[in-house]
């Protein structure tokens, strides 16, 4: 495994001509907000004033948790493999607003607890039957993180396309990314666990003392691929590792909810600069989300009180994408609408 080298975006001379080009539209100086930074953002990745978001995709990891034998979560572990039956299905929420939004779903088999054999629409990538219960081992050994990362990197090699979105599946994952974030951030445990597939007070306080308990058992893992090794999931790491290629390859990378996010920790805590390739979806109704985008220093595009998962949010972002890369492309100039500008 060989981490990428990720280069900061950053380019003042290409700063200043897109800043006069988003100017020189016919608007008021902001008045177009969130959507120019976003147009900016994204003319940096590019290195370029002439943005384009073609082929645009997302890729949604799918796999198992060992933790979930410690009662974290109010849904069995077979949900994981019913709910990539539905992915293939085309029946779940992230392949209506994929399709609704011409973009490219790709489902990706990280470890889950089921077999489901050669299928269409399936990558089968599959590290392990899930990972193993970290409240009483680590979840991976690091060969199995590496190679999870590895594969992440491999099938974002495979892709064409300037933007790609990350989603994932795992019943469980939701405490696996609270201890992550509590690990490599150091909030609080009591504030980045939260309901996940829908616990009820006392179950959130339960999955609060797993993972403190195993922080404690674990405390010599700290260093990011030991912490991911030992707390995360094969989606989690097959995700950090899919970023981390998209990243070198300067792709804008749409992040979704709190397990992604959780992933991105993982990434820029081993490359910074990934995070000037990044464009936060929204802010999930998990709680965690807020604190974790707090520490990126990430501002959401959208507030939809959202905790599906599968990449759903950044689905729902990408027009907003579109609309910032169209206007920066298409929208008349003052002079050739020929519109004074503000006086002086």
């Amino acid at each position: 495994m060989t981490i990428p080298h990720i280069t900061p975006t950053r380019d003042d001379a290409l700063a200043t001509l897109l800043d006069k080009a988003i100017n020189n539209k016919t608007k008021p100086l902001g008045s177009l907000g969130v959507l120019e930074t976003v147009a900016k953002q994204i003319g940096l990745i590019q290195k370029t004033a002439q943005v384009e978001l073609a082929q645009p995709a997302i890729l949604v990891f799918a796999a198992d948790h060992g933790v979930v034998a410690e009662g974290i979560s109010a849904y069995p572990q077979s949900v994981t493999w019913q709910m990539v039956e539905n992915f293939l299905a085309k029946g779940a929420a992230i392949n209506v607003f994929a399709r609704q939004n011409d973009c490219a779903l790709y489902i990706v088999d990280a470890g889950v607890n089921h077999e489901f054999g050669p299928r269409d629409g399936l990558l089968s990538r599959k590290i392990g039957p899930g990972t193993r219960n970290f409240a009483a081992e680590p979840a991976m050994t690091a060969e199995q993180c590496g190679a999870a990362i590895d594969a992440g990197m491999a099938l974002v090699a495979e892709l064409d396309g300037d933007v790609i979105g990350f989603g994932e599946m795992g019943i469980g994952n939701t405490t696996a990314a609270a201890a992550l974030m509590h690990k490599l951030t150091g909030i609080p445990v009591a504030e980045c666990v939260g309901a996940g597939t829908g616990l009820t007070a006392d179950g959130i306080l339960h999955k609060q003392h797993v993972i403190e308990a195993a922080v404690a058992r674990h405390a010599g893992a700290t260093e990011p691929l030991d912490v991911l090794a030992t707390f995360g999931g094969f989606e989690i790491a097959m995700i950090a590792g899919a970023m981390l290629q998209a990243a070198e390859r300067r792709m804008v990378l749409l992040i979704d909810g709190f397990i992604v996010t959780s992933a991105l920790l993982v990434a820029a805590r081993l490359q910074p600069a990934i995070l000037d390739y990044c464009i936060f979806s929204h802010c999930s109704d998990e709680s965690g989300h807020q604190r974790l985008l707090d520490n990126l220093h990430a501002r959401p595009l959208l507030r939809l009180d959202l905790r599906l998962g599968e990449g759903t949010g950044s689905a729902l972002a990408l027009p907003l994408l579109h609309a910032a890369v169209n206007f920066l492309r298409e929208m008349a100039t003052f002079e050739s609408a020929q519109v004074s500008e503000k006086s002086a």
